[in-house]
């Protein structure tokens, strides 16, 4: 597949990087050549230009594109030049924007006229997993499958969870309602095999439904905790759009250290109480009775920032705590610090870009990019590979393992007596770079 990406910010990088690792062929425009040159060693070809070029785009041959994505820091290039690759050929194009009015169904068909397939809202996508986070306390990561027929979680264990010190052959007693199908330790994610044994301070991903999820909550030594209070360190627009996401459910606060930025969000979140001040400083923390408030959402431009403040929402005795943590290469570092839920711009932004990828139709697909695996939605198709033996007989390749299906409407977990048909909607756990071996299955 020829795939062309506009804009070589931390998106558009990213996302490169990540599919050059899928056997596609990959083009990277940008007009700032020291971007580009950050991309050298990567699989892929970069082209110095204006993402609004008609030349540009002819230099690249955009005529036999098969998707074209736009990730530039301005919606409006990003619109247009889409706009303009549609009309070169493109076969499906992708807009980056930062206006919830794009994003309304209604408006939907107006960007389709002008050669707009899809488009990404990261801001959005940020706010919708913050807002999951906040439903679903005792989980780091939280995902629905097939309309919430399967659900996804990934889960720290502590030394009360049940399942430390277990080989994986010995969890059959929990196989009828979970199914555990990868284990983040450290800095690796392991598709785990009989012998792993589960350890403390593991982040294990598990499969299940949602009448399980009282057991999986027991068996993880985990609870469930009510919020009403949520404190926010940072006005940012993800900020802004999680305080209107929640529609009253919640009673926020923000702390945000921009005069001119607080006076703004006065008036945009008019129930929202904004306190203009350093969240760094722990004498405004407790002067703003922090240790009152059930939930800390950091959300500075500061990666490090958002992590330490994290941590000292934790001192306080806050039971949820959130941190949105932009730079990749920091967030295996903060998974092993009691700083709660994750959230990256980028990994949302890419796992938008896979449901692409993987199905046309994108009602038929989902994909949950973590740092270095997915978490992906597939329909066996007729004749496919994955049909033609048990579960247990396909030798699948080490870096996936099928977690569960759904098959008339109702979902199963998958175990090594279970054989797929075609039709069936299964949950694949893959590592990073290997998502073109699933379509050799599946399709």
């Amino acid at each position: 597949m020829k795939i062309v990406i506009v804009g070589a910010g931390e998106v558009g990088s990213h996302l490169a990087k990540l599919l050059s690792n899928e056997s596609h062929d990959i083009y990277v425009i940008d007009k700032d050549e020291s971007k580009l040159a950050a991309l050298d060693n990567q699989n892929l070809i970069t082209h110095v230009g204006r993402p609004t070029s008609f030349e540009v785009m002819r230099n690249v041959d955009i005529s036999d594109c098969d998707l074209f994505i736009a990730v530039t820091p301005y919606e409006t290039n990003n619109v247009l030049a889409c706009s303009m690759a549609k009309s070169l050929g493109a076969k499906k194009t992708v807009a980056r924007i930062d206006n919830y009015e794009f994003f309304k169904k209604e408006n939907k068909d107006f960007f389709t006229q002008l050669g707009v397939d899809d488009l990404i809202y990261p801001e959005y996508l940020a706010a919708e997993e913050m807002m999951m986070a906040l439903k679903h306390t005792w989980v780091r990561n939280w995902f629905e499958m097939f309309n919430g027929e399967l659900i996804v979680v990934g889960v720290k264990l502590r030394s009360k969870a049940k399942l430390l010190g277990l080989k994986l052959r010995d969890t059959s007693n929990v196989s009828g309602f979970m199914h555990i199908c990868a284990i983040k330790r450290k800095y690796e994610t392991i598709i785990p095999r009989g012998d792993d044994i589960i350890l403390e301070n593991d982040i294990v991903y598990i499969a299940t439904k949602d009448e399980y999820l009282d057991k999986v909550i027991d068996i993880c030594g985990k609870r469930q905790s009510r919020i009403d209070k949520v404190m926010i360190m940072g006005g940012s627009r993800i900020a802004k759009r999680l305080v209107r996401l929640s529609d009253g459910k919640y009673e926020f606060k923000i702390i945000e250290i921009d005069k001119k930025r607080s006076h703004d969000l006065a008036y945009k979140l008019p129930e929202c109480q904004i306190v203009n001040g350093d969240g760094r400083d722990n004498e405004i923390l407790r002067e703003e009775h922090l240790e009152n408030y059930d939930a800390f959402v950091a959300l500075t431009d500061s990666s490090e920032t958002n992590i330490l403040g994290c941590l000292t929402a934790k001192e306080y005795g806050v039971k949820k705590t959130i941190a949105e943590v932009e730079n990749i290469q920091f967030i295996s570092e903060a998974e092993g610090l009691n700083i709660g839920t994750i959230i990256n711009k980028k990994l949302l932004a890419s796992s938008k870009i896979f449901q692409t990828l993987i199905d046309n139709d994108q009602s038929n697909a989902k994909c949950l990019a973590l740092a270095d695996a997915e978490v992906t939605e597939m329909v066996v198709k007729e004749d496919s590979k994955v049909t033609k033996s048990l579960v247990k007989d396909l030798k699948l390749p080490r870096e996936m393992t099928i977690a569960g299906l759904v098959r008339d409407g109702v979902g199963y977990l998958v175990q090594g007596n279970t054989e797929l048909k075609p039709g069936d909607h299964v949950v694949v756990f893959s590592l990073s770079g290997s998502m073109h071996k699933l379509e050799k299955w599946f399709n």
